[in-house]
């Protein structure tokens, strides 16, 4: 697999001020090899449950002409936790609901991810990162330096996930490999050998966004793109910043909120042109 994650926060950032991590898996080799399964992680299962709180799902498909898939309408939560719920494994997860979703329809959403606690963990991190000034401008495939801002207003920054105070990145990482493996055959044709570094990135607000767009235009080896948004209380109503997806040959389309705690999988090639649309708060 080869993944490519981002994490974003400006200086002097609260929680709302960060938006997400991206990720790239790939079908060939890279510099970075799959962590190998068979080791679960310290709690045995994925956490991707809602720490006690109730959970409101929320309609995230915007129709053109046609309803919503009811896949994609209800995004996939746990119940809250109490002393007889059991916590639903990773392969279970992959198995009966992101691998049917990717195939069916090119993208999937998995709210509740891994729970508040590391949630809340993986944002201060990014937080940190953010305030050692080292993000730079988003660059476009076709550029070897700079950006146009008009086309693309974030700030990001890669990380591996093994550097000092990432230690809760790379846990989000590790579990993000748990699901591609789990997945690995199952995902239309494709063998994932790899995945990039992380993309930590922030949208600083005052209409930035990123125009209509394909992660992978090109057939350089991604196919699967994967974003883990860290933004508390956001309000797409007043913030905006939804993330809009154009399923090729689709009727509809998916406007996916950045709300804290998510994880969106999608296509990263052709199939799945998408834009990040104006955001006025630090996204």
């Amino acid at each position: 697999m080869a993944t490519a994650w981002k994490p974003d926060c400006t200086e002097n950032a609260k929680h709302e001020s960060v938006e997400n991590m991206k990720t790239f898996f790939t079908n060939h080799e890279t510099s970075e090899v799959v962590r190998k399964m068979g080791k679960e992680d310290r709690e045995g299962v994925l956490s991707w449950c809602s720490e006690g709180q109730s959970i409101k799902t929320e309609r995230t498909i915007a129709s053109d002409s046609k309803p919503a898939p009811c896949a994609l309408s209800k995004t996939h939560y746990n119940k809250p936790v109490c002393k007889d719920h059991k916590r639903v494994s990773s392969h279970k997860l992959v198995i009966q609901y992101i691998v049917p979703c990717m195939n069916s329809y090119g993208l999937c959403i998995v709210d509740n991810f891994l729970g508040n606690k590391f949630g809340d963990k993986i944002l201060q991190e990014v937080i940190t990162l953010h305030g050692c000034g080292k993000f730079r401008d988003g660059e476009l495939a076709s550029q070897k330096s700079g950006t146009n801002k008009s086309i693309r207003g974030d700030k990001i920054m890669w990380v591996e996930g093994n550097e000092p105070g990432c230690e809760n990145i790379g846990l989000l990482l590790s579990r993000m490999d748990r699901l591609i493996t789990h997945a690995d055959g199952r995902l239309g044709t494709y063998t994932i050998r790899g995945r990039h570094k992380a993309m930590v990135a922030c949208y600083p607000g005052n209409g930035t966004g990123y125009v209509k767009h394909v992660d992978n235009p090109n057939a350089d080896g991604r196919c699967v793109t994967c974003i883990y948004y860290l933004n508390k209380n956001w309000d797409a109503k007043e913030n905006g910043g939804i993330l809009k997806i154009f399923p090729e040959g689709k009727s509809y389309v998916a406007d996916v909120e950045p709300i804290f705690d998510r994880l969106l999988f999608f296509w990263s090639d052709r199939r799945n042109p998408h834009e990040v649309q104006p955001a006025y708060a630090t996204r």
